[in-house]
């Protein structure tokens, strides 16, 4: 059985993820799903408008704390205050957590909530994505009413179509198309899924230190996910991956962030490169189009790199990471390593 060191997760910023969507979209219940993501280490900030049932996850240790906002949505407060003292309060070292959600009111501003997250002054964070959830049945009467798509779709890295089997069977697709159109119009690249009770795969929104629950807690996660299997009722994501085992092109590998392979809604991964003096390490993470480097202790003696999607194309994946894995980068790349550089100093 594994102990409880093998769960946590390595030191680090910890992503903060947020999730908005209109009145009813089906916010909180796409949280709760997330939350029941064996082995997670979640802390979860709500605000007063909203309802969260953690009281289980709480105590199986899958959300260590969570943190309510006064003083109504987040993105309202006169400064970020009150968002600030609940991530720093979650971003603690000790709690080793390995993200961060933060369900936003249905009156929040999507645009306003990840400038606020962008721009924290906490140090132990960074930014995650934020997933906007659309309420297929009702979007058009509520969200979508103006002949320019809403400007919230462009601050999203991933938008969930949800409550697409409360469409009729002959107008589904139709709908969904028209509703993909409309977001594609605003943000052309943004990742979109479809889901049913919110039901999407948490492996596209953070990743976790341990594929169980600690065995030193109470399992009432996994007696939840037993005794409603339909939780885990979701298409799972594509991913593809290469082991690192020398120095890499710093110049191939921001390529590889800058266009990623097709499908890719996440790239993720420990590199090596050559520095000017010595090999240097680093943590790559991509999320939608956010790019995130940070700088490593010591180079890893084996790194990799893991890219995973809904829609990814995984054997083009697969042969653009072989690629980076593959090619000899025995000397410095001078002008890659400035472009790793600037996104390490624009990461911080």
């Amino acid at each position: 059985m594994a102990d409880q060191k093998s769960r946590r997760r390595a030191p680090g910023r910890v992503p903060v993820i947020a999730l908005t969507g209109h009145l009813g979209a089906g916010k909180t219940s796409t949280l709760n799903h997330l939350l029941r993501r064996p082995g997670a280490r979640v802390g979860v900030v709500v605000n007063d408008f909203g309802s969260l049932n953690v009281d289980a996850a709480l105590v199986s240790g899958q959300v260590d704390e969570a943190a309510a906002i006064s003083g109504g949505c987040v993105c309202c407060l006169d400064d970020a205050g009150g968002l600030d003292d609940a991530l720093r309060r979650l971003s603690r070292p000790r709690l080793r957590l390995d993200a961060i959600l933060v369900e936003a009111s249905g009156v929040a501003e999507p645009v306003t909530l990840a400038r606020l997250i962008g721009r924290s002054g906490t140090t132990g964070i960074r930014p995650g994505g934020l997933v906007e959830v659309i309420d297929a049945v009702a979007h058009f009467r509520t969200v979508d009413l103006w002949p320019e798509p809403p400007a919230r779709y462009a601050a999203a890295t991933l938008v969930v179509i949800n409550k697409v089997d409360l469409l009729p069977a002959d107008d589904r697709d139709q709908v969904v198309a028209r509703i993909r159109d409309r977001v594609r119009l605003r943000h052309p690249r943004v990742q979109i899924v479809t889901a049913r009770h919110g039901r999407i795969d948490p492996g596209l929104v953070f990743d976790t230190a341990a594929d169980g629950d600690p065995v030193d807690e109470l399992p009432l996660a996994q007696l939840l996910r037993d005794q409603n299997r339909e939780h885990h009722d979701h298409e799972h994501a594509r991913a593809a991956s290469a082991e690192l085992t020398r120095a890499i092109s710093p110049s191939m590998l921001i390529d590889l962030l800058e266009s990623p392979p097709a499908g890719a809604y996440r790239l993720k991964g420990r590199v090596r490169v050559h520095g000017s003096r010595a090999e240097q390490g680093f943590v790559v993470n991509l999320v939608g189009s956010l790019i995130h480097i940070a700088a490593l202790p010591d180079p890893p003696p084996v790194g990799e790199l893991v890219a995973i999607g809904m829609q990814l194309d995984q054997a083009a994946a697969q042969q653009r990471l072989d690629a980076v894995a593959g090619t000899p980068a025995d000397e410095p790349d001078t002008a890659g390593l400035r472009r790793l550089r600037r996104y390490r100093t624009l990461s911080t």
